[in-house]
């Protein structure tokens, strides 16, 4: 749960405490775009982490996954602190986020993009005597990850010819090779049409059936928060403004005035 805010019912789902940031902050000149966010997450549960634009959800994934680093706070994995880590050690210890475009390898094809992904988590580097031993085992767990994210038929081309929703949809699948401990998606399905979405959404939900597994989600839509998500955390200004069960915190006034641009219902006298 995180500290501080409005809370409703019990945000604690699933097992122990695997990630957890305390009073993690990130200042941009004069700007605070993350203030002193407190909050842990655990096991065998999906936090859809939502607000307006600018309200630092973006930064907040930033700060965890090692992209940025704080102006001041901690990020614990498991207990450890790893706040001085570079992204690729904490991809090493178990954080995933979904890749950029920009991370994609454009001319190499689609299934030696995942091949490289997980002869990386097999550490087994550019040692090319034990990258040939392993190379059939990669490639055909490639093209399982690759049926996974239904991109089986264009396996080899090019990441460069895969429209954008292909490509979002090969980040999943890159995720999804790495096998991290904690999960981070940061609105996976923007750009997609609307027969992609339901493939990336599906994976998500079998995601959630493995108890090990966190899950981190930044997200717009409200129809897949409220389906997915077993708990919300909302971002406001850069302040964690409210933590809960799905169904309340989006009741909340000040969640639909902030997220939502509604007005507070008024109770009848």
């Amino acid at each position: 749960m995180c500290a501080g805010k409005i809370v409703t019912g019990d945000s604690r789902h699933g097992d122990d405490v695997s990630l957890e940031t305390r009073d993690l902050s990130i200042r941009f000149g004069g700007h605070v775009a993350v203030n002193a966010v407190s909050c842990m997450f655990r096991r065998n549960t999906l936090t859809a982490i939502v607000g307006p634009n600018g309200a630092g959800k973006t930064s907040y994934f930033n700060l965890i996954s090692g992209q940025i680093k704080p102006s001041s706070g901690h990020v614990l994995l498991n207990g450890r602190d790893i706040t001085s880590m570079r992204v690729a050690d904490r991809a090493h210890m178990g954080i995933g986020r979904a890749f950029q475009l920009t991370n994609l390898f454009p001319h190499l094809t689609v299934v030696e993009n995942v091949r490289l992904v997980l002869q990386s988590r097999c550490r087994l580097g550019l040692d090319m005597w034990h990258v040939w031993n392993h190379r059939k085992a990669l490639v055909e767990r490639a093209e399982q990850v690759l049926e996974m994210v239904a991109l089986s038929a264009k396996s080899h081309v090019p990441a460069a010819v895969l429209s954008h929703g292909e490509q979002r949809k090969l980040e999943v699948g890159l995720l999804m090779a790495l096998d991290p401990e904690i999960y981070m998606f940061d609105e996976p399905t923007a750009g997609m049409s609307v027969d992609e979405v339901p493939v990336i959404l599906d994976l998500i939900r079998t995601l959630k059936t493995h108890s090990a597994k966190t899950i981190l989600l930044v997200e717009h839509k409200m129809d897949v928060v409220r389906e997915l998500a077993d708990r919300i955390v909302v971002l406001h200004n850069g302040n964690l403004m409210a933590d809960g069960q799905p169904d309340a915190v989006i009741a909340l006034p000040v969640v639909q005035q902030a997220y939502l641009g509604l007005a507070p219902v008024q109770e009848e006298a």
